[in-house]
């Protein structure tokens, strides 16, 4: 026992908070899980590491593809999920590969497949394995379907796998909305009725036309790309059930451990747990927050501030001499911008009067308009000539005067 604690311990990071440590310390001891140890027959089997407890009233939706939150998962930990069951010929198959490894996972079943096979339902519940619903029918437009037909999809998969059930329980508060088509008045009306909406963190593709080998390979790469989370597969596919052997044995041989989800009833409380572990990847000391705050494009001034580029700055070839140099020693940047200095607001721009001279017009008539045509300046020019005889010929006098 102390060993196997010792051994759970490692698994955890390697400088733990004090509320993580502790956690993980309950969860070493009070989680029960079918280890490879404890599945006789199968010494290779990855078994089940834990039982993790959630409450749907406090996490309603979940799932990295859709939401912020997903499962409180530790390191290398994964939780299988499959979909669109029971379909006898295929997942009657994965329950058997299921139990040869002694792996719990949680089946989102299908109302109307559960009504024709209801003894499908009952052989998930009797493994062990968490019975959840996924609708009556399937729709794959439930985004755009009207709130009143979506609950009546909901309720009837509930009644339906309720009753297959036939021992008077129902299936666990666990929905996925098929196609994951989120839309918020669906994840409203779940959440007030207790249920948590499952979306999941990687896929398979196991649903499209592509080989077993495809799906094995998009599982394991996307699941060591984020390295814990919940996988969804389909259990009523061919080539989920040749690819899923292989993904449990190389999740085993790389250190991976299967997790258990059950709901939180009055007898079994939830599992303890602290907000940061709902993240998949949740902030740290030692992790930048990605998280700038938001500035406008344009940070606007006032334009008197600005200083005006002398005509010298907007020469190309003062640029260029400037990245020359002088013998290959690059000159000092210029300063294409000078900064102006400001008035001091006191000060009194004082511009010069005028003499009243400058306004003065002689009045001498040899003055040349600017603008008299050349014919005037002509006339005027003649004038003043004759003038200036008449001025320079001697005045006579007469006798007796």
């Amino acid at each position: 026992m102390i060993a196997s604690v010792f051994a759970c311990l490692r698994k955890l990071s390697c400088k733990p908070s004090r509320a993580a440590l502790g956690l993980g310390m309950l969860a070493c001891f009070t989680a029960p899980g079918a280890m490879a140890a404890d599945c006789p027959g199968h010494p290779d089997a990855i078994g089940t590491s834990r039982t993790l407890v959630v409450d749907p009233r406090e996490h309603p939706i979940i799932g990295s593809m859709q939401y912020a939150k997903t499962l409180p998962l530790a390191d290398h930990e994964v939780v299988l999920t499959f979909d669109d069951g029971p379909l006898p010929k295929y997942s009657n198959q994965i329950l058997a590969i299921l139990a040869a490894h002694c792996a719990k996972a949680t089946f989102f079943l299908v109302g109307g497949q559960a009504k024709a096979n209801p003894e499908g339902v009952r052989k998930v519940r009797d493994a062990g394995h968490t019975v959840a619903t996924h609708t009556q029918n399937h729709p794959t437009n439930m985004q755009r379907m009207p709130i009143e037909r979506a609950r009546q999809e909901m309720d009837d998969g509930i009644a339906s796998v309720t009753a297959a059930l036939g021992d008077g329980t129902a299936p666990a508060p666990f929905f996925r909305i098929p196609g994951l088509s989120r839309a918020d008045a669906m994840e409203e009306y779940a959440a007030s009725k207790g249920i948590q909406v499952w979306s999941a963190d990687f896929p398979a593709d196991d649903w499209r036309h592509v080989s077993p080998q495809r799906v094995y390979d998009l599982a394991i790469q996307r699941i060591e790309a984020k390295g814990k989370g919940i996988l969804l597969l389909h259990d009523i596919q061919p080539r989920t059930v040749i690819a899923l052997p292989r993904i449990l044995q190389t999740l085993k041989a790389r250190g991976y451990r299967i997790v258990h989800v059950v709901p939180a009833t009055p007898e079994r409380p939830a599992t303890p747990t602290e907000p940061q572990q709902w993240q998949l990847h949740p902030a740290s000391e030692t992790v930048a927050i990605s998280r700038w705050p938001k500035i406008p494009n344009f940070v606007f001034a006032d334009t008197a501030a600005l200083p005006a580029p002398a005509l010298s700055n907007l020469d190309w070839r003062a640029t260029a001499s400037a990245k020359r140099g002088i013998r290959g020693v690059p000159l000092p940047p210029q300063l294409l911008w000078p900064q102006m200095a400001q008035p001091q607001e006191s000060a009194v721009v004082a511009l010069a009067v005028p003499a009243a001279s400058v306004f003065a017009i002689p009045e001498s008539t040899r003055v040349t308009m600017l603008g008299a045509s050349p014919a005037r300046r002509g006339s005027q020019t003649a004038e003043a000539s004759r003038e200036t005889e008449v001025a320079a010929k001697p005045v006579p006098v007469r006798a007796g005067k």
